[in-house]
């Protein structure tokens, strides 16, 4: 491997920990962020022809910690900045890197709770998530979101300047503040995941690297809080939900219904790290969800779904979070428990809601139901309607062929 590629690589896998070091230091994840890219420059100049180090990583962070401390010296308020980080930094040696990837510190967890702070708006915490915690360039997130580069660009500038605005301290918080702070944590992860899972717009209907971005924050969460159990409730979900990835999609990348999947192809390590999370799992919302995915994942075939287990769990849900979606899910598993006439009511108490208004699984299910019970006609209009209101080309073909069969 060339020193280049390998500076790159390492950067790559380290760049979250280095960045966390930094802001540990300058207390500011924008100037942190620098930092990190300056190390890394310093690689690139010097690695070529020195070589690569023994130890990489440590190389790296060990840059990174100098520059961050000379930084500090060099302002008119290093007095009271030494005094806050302590006055032996300068004599703490480059740290050994981790054993595993799960050994982590608890600066990164005093990163992710920065830039998942509720101070910036949902896409600004996700795009900062993203390039922070995930390592992804700024292209990167805006390929993945299908958004222009610029503004993606610029979402990420305004959420550093927010958080320097509003002074917000790069800490890990605790009491009062740290469940309201770990629910906004728990929401990117969780959101990060969904739009790779089902892409809410675009040609591709899964985008595998947004989902393993997610997971590995999810992971890495578990590592650091492991006495929070809605942090292992949605590591155990993302891990269930991530081993029907390879079977959700054909050949040529069309979507593959459920009932239709090849469950061969359903990756059994990550359901059993699923189970393994769900046994530190709790009783809140994403534990909820894990234990819904979790029956789907224990299903053999798709016949031997638990669909009466899974209708009791939505209804847990439902009294947890309320939503119109969760009752459109519970109407699902009903039809299926049940059968569709017992569901047809409960989907159609749904048509006022303005929250589904412009929701296409809604006119989906009660298409699929209105076909189960041989009303062919209107169910061919409900699947027109929601072909109409989706942003994702495969779904659109996928409900268009549906109504074409009707």
């Amino acid at each position: 491997m060339s020193a280049t590629r390998a500076v790159e690589t390492v950067f790559r896998i380290e760049s979250a920990r280095i960045i966390a070091a930094a802001a540990r230091i300058v207390r500011d994840v924008g100037i942190a962020e620098e930092i990190a890219q300056d190390a890394l420059v310093a690689a690139l100049e010097q690695w070529p022809e020195s070589g690569v180090p023994d130890r990489p990583g440590a190389w790296l962070m060990a840059t990174a910690k100098h520059r961050a401390i000379d930084l500090v010296r060099r302002k008119e308020t290093y007095a009271r900045k030494l005094a806050e980080v302590g006055r032996t930094l300068e004599d703490v040696p480059p740290p050994a890197e981790p054993a595993a990837p799960d050994d982590i510190d608890d600066d990164l967890l005093r990163l992710i709770f920065t830039a998942c702070h509720p101070v910036l708006a949902t896409e600004a915490r996700i795009a900062l998530t993203l390039r922070l915690m995930g390592g992804l360039t700024t292209q990167e997130i805006a390929r993945a979101f299908l958004a222009p580069e610029p503004t993606v660009a610029q979402r990420i500038v305004r959420a550093k300047r927010a958080l320097a605005g509003a002074g917000v301290p790069f800490e890990v918080p605790y009491g009062a503040d740290r469940e309201q702070r770990l629910d906004s944590v728990l929401e990117v992860i969780y959101l990060i995941f969904n739009e790779g899972y089902s892409a809410t717009a675009g040609d591709d209907l899964v985008r595998p690297a947004l989902c393993e971005d997610a997971l590995r924050l999810a992971r890495v969460l578990a590592a650091l809080m492991p006495k929070e159990p809605e942090v292992h409730g949605l590591a155990a979900l993302l891990e269930f939900q991530a081993s029907r990835i390879p079977a959700r999609t054909g050949p040529d990348g069309e979507p593959v219904l459920l009932a239709d999947q090849n469950r061969s192809k359903w990756n059994r390590m990550l359901i059993h790290r699923g189970a393994r999370a769900m046994r530190d799992a709790g009783s809140g919302p994403y534990s909820v969800q894990a234990a819904i995915a979790g029956c789907h994942a224990e299903a053999v075939r798709y016949e031997d779904t638990d669909w009466a287990t899974i209708a009791i769990l939505y209804g847990r849900l439902v009294e947890l979070v309320p939503s119109p979606v969760v009752e459109l899910n519970r109407a699902v598993a009903v039809s299926m428990a049940d059968g569709p006439q017992a569901a047809l009511p409960l989907v159609d108490a749904l048509a006022g809601e303005p929250a589904l208004r412009a929701y296409h699984l809604l006119p989906s299910v009660r298409g699929d139901l209105l076909e189960r019970l041989g009303r062919r006609e209107e169910a061919r209009a409900e699947f027109e309607r929601a072909a109409s209101l989706t942003h994702n080309a495969r779904e659109r073909d996928l409900l268009l062929g549906r109504a074409a069969r009707m």
